[in-house]
Parts: C-alpha cells; sequence; structure tokens
C-alpha cells in the first residue's frame, strides 16, 4: 500500500484508511471474530492508520480496536485518529471535550492517539460557526499540551464559507473531507455536481495551509456500491435522501461504464484520482468488502478519460432537485 505525505503531520500514511464508523460497522455490527479478522487483513494490506470515533456505536469501535490491539502487542500502525463531539447546550465544553477524549483513549488501551478531531459541524447555520470552531482550536490545545494527541483536525462538514475560514486561520493540522462521484465539489467546484452541497473547492484552501485531507463518503454511505439499503446510509450534506442519491449513482455509474471493477471499487479509484487527497477513509461492513478496496487499490485510480466521462454526465443531467 502506497503512502503519502500527511501535510504538516511528520506522519506518512495509507493512500486508504480504516474506517471503523457506524455506516460501514464491521467493528460495531459484526462478531468480534469477524471484526479482528478484518483488522488484520488491513494491515497485512499496509491499511495501517484507523479511523474511529467515540459516537461509532456509543464507543464499541474503540472497544474493539483496543481488545484487538491488546491481543496484538507490538502492531505497527502508521496510526490511530478519533474524534470527540459537545453537547454545546451544556456547559464546560473544554470539561466535555477533555472527558471525552480521556474515555476515548481508556477503551482504546492508548496513553494518546496521533490525532484527534473536533466532530461538530461548522457553520453559522449548523452547531458551531467559524469563530466558535477556532476557539475549540484553543481548547483542543490542551489535549496536545498534556500528551493525550499529536495533531488536531476538523469534520468539513457543514457550511462551506465558515469551514473557509476556519482552514485558512490554519489552526488545524487535518481536515476530513466530502468527496466521492456524486459530489466532488470539494476539489473541482466548477464542474459542477448531482448535489445542492457545493463544497467550493475547499480542498484546496486545505492543501494551500499544508493541511492533510482525508477523503469520507467516496462510496456515498454505500449508494455507490449496492441498490440494497442498509438503514445507516445518515445523510450528512443536503439533498441527499436516498431516493436522490440512487438516481446519480445510477447516472454514475452508467457514465463510467463496467470496466473499472465493481461499483465499488470503481468509487474507491475515482477518489484515489483526487491528489488533494492525502488518504481514503473506507468504511467496511464485511470481510469481502475489505479484500475489494485491497484490490481496487492495487489497480490505482480511475483513468482520466472515465473521470472526464463522468464530469460530462454531471453536466448534462444535473440532478439538483429532489427526486421523486
Amino acid at each position: 500500500m502506497e503512502h503519502k505525505r500527511f501535510g504538516r503531520t511528520d506522519l506518512q500514511v495509507p493512500r486508504v484508511t480504516f474506517g471503523g464508523g457506524w455506516v460501514g460497522g464491521v467493528l460495531i455490527h459484526q462478531n468480534r471474530d469477524t471484526a479482528y479478522a478484518a483488522l488484520d487483513m488491513a494491515i497485512a494490506a499496509g491499511i495501517d492508520w484507523i479511523d474511529t470515533a467515540a459516537g461509532y456505536g456509543n464507543g464499541v469501535s474503540e472497544t474493539v480496536i483496543g481488545g484487538w490491539l491488546a491481543e496484538r502487542p507490538g502492531t505497527a500502525l502508521s496510526g490511530i485518529s478519533t474524534k470527540f463531539r459537545v453537547d454545546l447546550s451544556a456547559p464546560d465544553h473544554k470539561g466535555q471535550m477533555l472527558s471525552s477524549v480521556e474515555a476515548s483513549l481508556d477503551r482504546l488501551g492508548r496513553e494518546s492517539v496521533d490525532l484527534v478531531f473536533l466532530h461538530n459541524q461548522i457553520g453559522a447555520e449548523h452547531e458551531l460557526d467559524a469563530n466558535a470552531a477556532l476557539h475549540f482550536a484553543d481548547l483542543m490545545e490542551t489535549l496536545r499540551e498534556q500528551g493525550l494527541c499529536r495533531h488536531l483536525g476538523i469534520t468539513a462538514l457543514g457550511d462551506p464559507a465558515d469551514l473557509k475560514l476556519v482552514v485558512r486561520a490554519s489552526r488545524f493540522d487535518v481536515a476530513q473531507v466530502y468527496y466521492n462521484m456524486l459530489n466532488p465539489t470539494a476539489d473541482r467546484s466548477a464542474i459542477g455536481s448531482w448535489n445542492t452541497h457545493d463544497f467550493n473547492g475547499l480542498l484546496h484552501d486545505c492543501v494551500a495551509q499544508d493541511m492533510g485531507t482525508m477523503g469520507i463518503r467516496v462510496i456515498a454511505a454505500g449508494h455507490l456500491a449496492s441498490n440494497k439499503r442498509h438503514g445507516r446510509e445518515i445523510p450528512i450534506t443536503g439533498n441527499a435522501d436516498d431516493a436522490a442519491e440512487e438516481a446519480r449513482s445510477q447516472a454514475a455509474l452508467t457514465a463510467i461504464g463496467e470496466r473499472h471493477g465493481t461499483p465499488a471499487q470503481a468509487s474507491l479509484r475515482f477518489g484515489l484520482a483526487c491528489d488533494l487527497l492525502s488518504t481514503i477513509v473506507v468504511g467496511l461492513g464485511e470481510l469481502d468488502h475489505l479484500r475489494q478496496v485491497i484490490e481496487a487499490a492495487g489497480q490505482g485510480p480511475l483513468p482520466g478519460g472515465t473521470i472526464r466521462a463522468l464530469d460530462a454526465a454531471r453536466r448534462s443531467a444535473p440532478f439538483t432537485e429532489r427526486a421523486s
């Protein structure tokens, strides 16, 4: 597995990161043997960064990772990242943050992690406006000072204008950024998307600040992998309900054809074609999904001609209205 420079951190990150989240859910919804087998397979393939969060299964993801690490002492990882979310209606935001991260470390069985993310959405109409998010950067420096993490990150969801203000302040080292075939606007805003949520070239702002970048939702919560719904899709951008995403996914997969692996593999290879991404976080539901990911990573990025065909399809059928 190829590794890349992870922005201004001193770390190298694999092109594909193991996602321990709720949507894929192999660490949460499968039994322990299957979860451990997935982690073993990933490490053997060089997918040696694990991304999790306190909220993934109410701590289950972190607990499974911690148990797996305890049984495999000396396992070499590029890194582990976790996340916290603050209840803004409750007091003592700093205390909430510290309590969450300390509990995460306890579940993971570690004294520190490489990277901690602020997981609240950012924007005046969301959970935190830009100024409030930057205030959290000040609070999060406490995590570094206490040796609980090495680097700070944001989950870059919410209002693009506020996100750009936060990124340009250069207080965070890494951003998780929404990017897939259906909505590539974090890279190529001018080409348009099939989603009304325009991230307006956010990845370029991240790279200009030498931030590490982690692509999220590359398979659009499963819509680009299968027409079967698992009930955990949970839209995190505007106009991304199941019916709308299914229509866009069908159009995208028709445009690129069947020459690039399974739909999920083609989707991952689309992400690999974006040089602005340091790594792509992939959620997995079962071991076969991981096998597909490993094979697709070996095949490399989608060809430029295929990406241009997808861009042309996006221009001709915008799907900006809700599907009926």
